[in-house]
């Protein structure tokens, strides 16, 4: 039964000879439309001898257009995050500032004074660009820009700890998302890691008892995504600078996600902000430059300013420096704090500012254009969270859209394959829509992409309960 159906399958000549095939091969290449047509036609002839009927000419011609352009589609692309996860460490973490976003393309579009000092008129330092408005941010004496804040711990314990000890309390040696755990990155960096303490319990005298020649610094690590809550105890950054100086060690401080504003003005526990770090005695601090401080991958490194040339000499550093993009977003970013529009002009600050009133008018619209649409829709109560390693078990309230489906997980998984793909999280069997995440320009097209998946062919939308 099978042989005659496969017999009326076209060739892959005879499929390109179509005129929407020739148009494709036209834009994306031949080679790209053959490999379609191939695809297309394997397909076709594992489901015929399924059982199933040779494919309309139409069909097969739609399923070769959706393979070649599924072909030349980058597979890194635009997200809408609905989750009310405003750090998403999946979805690429911190959305950037319009002005971000204007100076790295003017920088990256051209030729830039990267590492050329205008007013001599001769070689300069890439890593000036952005030192004045740190140093100016943070109290600092010095700043470096890395790649990352793994790579700033790493530069650290490399350059200060090679083949020497550094000290850190057992309840601090933590693993944070991908993997990255400190102990790790110690061992790579070259330093002998020395625990002390207990995971719940870590005294200053615990620290001062594992000194001894060997030792080169003091390090203190930001929980970041998890807290300890009950019978603990933790020796104060203080304690520790002071530890250190009276032995003639460094202090350091790892923040992880790099708060430049006071996180319980906006309703939530008090963040650790490198501006205190270095008031209490640190002698450096390392943070993120995409997290709370909202602004590009980076790590920066701030502290005393022996410290910090000292880690701009050590060669592990071209390693581990930034482009010029990079520097351009950092000192992009940097400028709204500078400039006290923060709050306003960075979208993660925006979110976490935004108030319930606010996202119910949002939510609220939403529900209106999708029950005309005939869905089930509805605003709730439900609660948005940093993410990104930030303030672990704090949240905020938020007002949301709740829609009503039979398979919800169905349904947030087309929303996944939509263009652009939209993120949601499902509670109590409803799909629900976080306005918090969602930018102003994103509305329209998540609304689409909702109504989309909706009116595709074999999804059931009237609700199982």
């Amino acid at each position: 039964m099978s042989q005659p159906q496969l017999r009326n399958l076209p060739s892959v000549d005879a499929l390109l000879q179509d005129h929407t095939l020739r148009d494709l091969a036209h834009r994306y290449g031949h080679a790209i439309v053959v490999d379609a047509c191939r695809g297309a036609l394997d397909g076709a002839r594992a489901s015929i001898l399924a059982g199933a009927d040779a494919p309309m000419p139409a069909l097969l011609i739609d399923d070769v257009r959706e393979r070649a352009e599924r072909a030349v589609r980058p597979s890194l692309a635009p997200v809408i995050n609905a989750t009310g996860v405003i750090i998403h460490t999946n979805l690429g973490r911190a959305p950037l500032s319009e002005d971000t976003l204007a100076a790295m393309r003017t920088t990256a579009q051209g030729y830039s004074n990267l590492e050329y000092d205008l007013d001599a008129g001769e070689r300069g330092s890439r890593h000036a660009h952005a030192e004045s408005i740190i140093t100016r941010l943070t109290g600092a004496e010095a700043a470096l820009v890395v790649n990352n804040n793994a790579a700033a711990v790493m530069l650290i314990l490399a350059a200060f700890a090679r083949g020497k000890h550094a000290i850190v309390s057992r309840g601090q040696l933590v693993e944070i998302c991908g993997g990255f755990r400190i102990p790790e990155v110690m061992q790579q960096s070259g330093a002998t890691l020395i625990e002390v303490g207990t995971t719940n319990r870590t005294y200053i005298d615990d620290y001062a008892r594992a000194v001894t020649d060997a030792t080169t610094l003091l390090m203190r690590v930001h929980s970041s995504n998890f807290k300890v809550i009950g019978f603990t105890h933790e020796a104060t950054l203080e304690e520790l600078a002071a530890l250190a100086h009276s032995r003639d060690l460094l202090c350091v401080d790892d923040l992880g996600s790099g708060a430049l504003i006071d996180t319980s003005a906006y309703g939530l526990a008090h963040e650790p902000m490198p501006q205190e770090s270095l008031a209490a005695g640190a002698d450096l601090v390392s943070f993120s430059g995409d997290k709370l401080l909202g602004g590009p991958q980076a790590g920066i490194i701030v502290g005393k300013k022996s410290a910090v040339d000292a880690l701009k000499k050590y060669p592990l550093t071209r390693a581990l420096r930034v482009d010029k993009v990079t520097l351009a977003g950092v000192q992009a970013t940097l400028l709204h704090y500078l400039k006290n529009e923060a709050a306003k002009k960075i979208p993660v600050w925006s979110m976490i500012a935004a108030t319930p009133e606010e996202l119910n008018a949002r939510a609220q619209k939403w529900v209106e254009r999708l029950r005309a649409a005939k869905l089930d829709a509805a605003v709730i109560d439900a609660a948005s969270t940093v993410g990104g390693g930030s303030l672990p078990g704090e949240t905020l309230p938020t007002r949301a859209l709740a829609l009503t489906v039979a398979s919800p997980d169905e349904f947030a998984a087309r929303l996944r394959q939509n263009v652009p793909a939209i993120v949601v999280r499902i509670e109590e069997g409803r799909v629900v829509f976080d306005p918090r995440t969602v930018l102003a320009v994103e509305e329209d097209a998540l609304l689409a992409g909702i109504e989309r998946v909706a009116k595709m062919r074999g999804f059931d939308m009237r609700s199982s309960i």
